[in-house]
């Protein structure tokens, strides 16, 4: 019997990768569901207790999608998976759900004590962002939709900004003008407004020139809001889907200090490459543990199969500091924050 080895995968370019592939991947496929699936991927994630919650997009025969809580102790394996759907499309009540419920995003939101979770409500008007929220994965409330079709990738941040939400999500334009990362704010999770571009999809040859959206909720580190996002560079053979970074200000979301020129993580794995929608790597949820400073990022494969990576927080600040930081800002930064700040930064770092 051939045992399967332990040892991380070497990089195959020659130098250190920043994020490594689990042993054991994928972590999680159709054929672990207790009910007939035909694919399973692209879960949010979240640390509840003494328990890593995934709440799974599956996508059954028809073609339409649902979402399934699977929980885990180590968040790595013996994954207790929801016996039926745990979130499922609401067509009577909810219309814009008629073709399925897709692609979450989760959030603590610690002044409402609730998981808000952004998800893709999908029906023949087209795509569009709602939002739902819970305390405990079992029940959940919907807040209805916030943002009209075609709109993907959205997440919300888990605390207010001059007394507003904020949001990120990836509005699709009917021209050719690309389709970039927007974010918006709310004075209470309903209306939305005071919308502008957070940064734009590249062009020409860049791997990140036809699309981009936004991976994982933002994630709140000493030096600002980490963002890991996915770009699509349309080629001979399809499309490809490969990560870059990003970081934003702390107090200022809406201002961009660092983005990757290149791109982090791509599909390289067979289980990436080949499946319902090959060369694809897709990641809404990422868990860090502060401990260790680890980050666990689950991601979908070829929209088939569940993956998991890990990286180190401060490896991915490391390799931001060396990114170049926009040519051009949305606006300065007020001076009268600086001492928010400065407070923000020393509590993250203890």
């Amino acid at each position: 019997m051939e045992m399967k080895s332990t040892e991380e995968p070497k990089a195959p370019h020659g130098y250190a990768e920043l994020f490594q592939r689990h042993v054991g991947n994928p972590i999680l496929t159709a054929l672990d569901w207790p009910y007939p699936a035909h694919t399973v991927f692209n879960a949010a994630a979240c640390q509840a207790g003494d328990e890593t919650v995934l709440l799974v997009r599956v996508e059954d025969r028809r073609g339409h999608s649902h979402l399934a809580v699977a929980r885990s102790n180590d968040g790595v394996s013996h994954w207790r998976i929801d016996d039926k759907p745990s979130f499922a499309p609401d067509p009577i009540n909810c219309p814009e759900e008629e073709w399925g419920v897709e692609d979450p995003r989760v959030t603590w939101v610690a002044e409402r004590g609730n998981w808000i979770i952004a998800y893709t409500a999908y029906s023949p008007r087209g795509p569009l962002v709602s939002l739902a929220e819970t305390n405990d994965f079992k029940s959940f409330d919907r807040l209805g939709p916030v943002l009209p079709p075609e709109n993907k990738d959205a997440a919300v941040f888990p605390r207010r900004f001059n007394n507003r939400y904020a949001m990120i999500h990836r509005p699709v334009p009917s021209g050719k003008s690309g389709a970039h990362v927007w974010i918006s704010y709310s004075p209470d999770m309903k209306h939305w407004g005071d919308h502008r571009i957070l940064f734009q999809a590249r062009q020409g040859a860049w791997w990140d020139a036809s699309k981009i959206g936004l991976g994982p909720p933002p994630l709140e580190t000493a030096e600002g809001w980490l963002v890991l996002y996915h770009g699509v560079r349309v080629t001979a053979g399809g499309s490809l889907y490969r990560l870059g970074l990003a970081l934003l200000d702390l107090e200022d979301p809406g201002r961009v200090l660092r983005r990757s020129d290149e791109w982090v993580f791509a599909p390289e794995a067979p289980y990436e490459c080949h499946g319902d929608v090959g060369d694809v790597v897709f990641p809404c949820g990422w868990i860090l543990d502060k401990p260790t400073g680890t980050i666990r990022v689950y991601y979908g494969g070829a929209d088939t199969c569940l993956a998991l990576a890990t990286a180190r927080l401060s490896d991915l600040l490391d390799y931001l500091r060396d990114c170049p930081a926009p040519q051009t800002q949305q606006h300065a930064r007020p001076a009268v924050r600086d001492e928010h700040r400065a407070s923000r930064r020393r509590m993250l770092n203890h």
